[in-house]
């Protein structure tokens, strides 16, 4: 199967448009997106509760549409939120690997049409028991 190209600048078109629709209680809206194998995009914002353990989190929120699509494995997430260096929670990073492996491209943007920092997964996490 030929590679996947990945349109960074589409994933975080996606990625900053749910983010608008992201639900929190505190200050921090995330939007994610996942480009999967099949050359789809999946979108997901952060939605909190009120008890922060039922948190659900804009990549897990994005890979779990993914999957309901049955669709995958994901072969590049994009994170996106106003803020400096910021990366996947390792909860997130968990299921990154599940549902994508540890080649799966990660990249964060911190500002729309701001600059992309892209790892794969295994390099986000380099000793993940896989």
């Amino acid at each position: 199967m030929q590679p996947i190209e990945i349109d960074w600048q589409l994933l975080s078109h996606a990625a900053w448009g749910v983010r608008e629709r992201a639900l929190v209680h505190g200050k921090t809206k995330v939007g994610a997106a996942v480009l999967t194998m099949q050359g789809n995009i999946h979108a997901g914002c952060n939605v909190e509760h009120r008890f922060r353990s039922h948190d659900v989190h804009a990549e897990v929120n994005a890979l779990s549409t993914m999957a309901s699509a049955g669709e995958g494995p994901a072969v590049a997430v994009m994170v996106v939120s106003p803020r400096e260096r910021f990366t996947p929670c390792g909860a997130c990073l968990d299921w990154i690997f599940e549902l994508g492996g540890p080649d799966c491209a990660v990249s964060f943007q911190g500002e729309p049409g701001g600059a992309f920092v892209t790892l794969r997964a295994d390099e986000l996490m380099p000793h993940y028991p896989y």
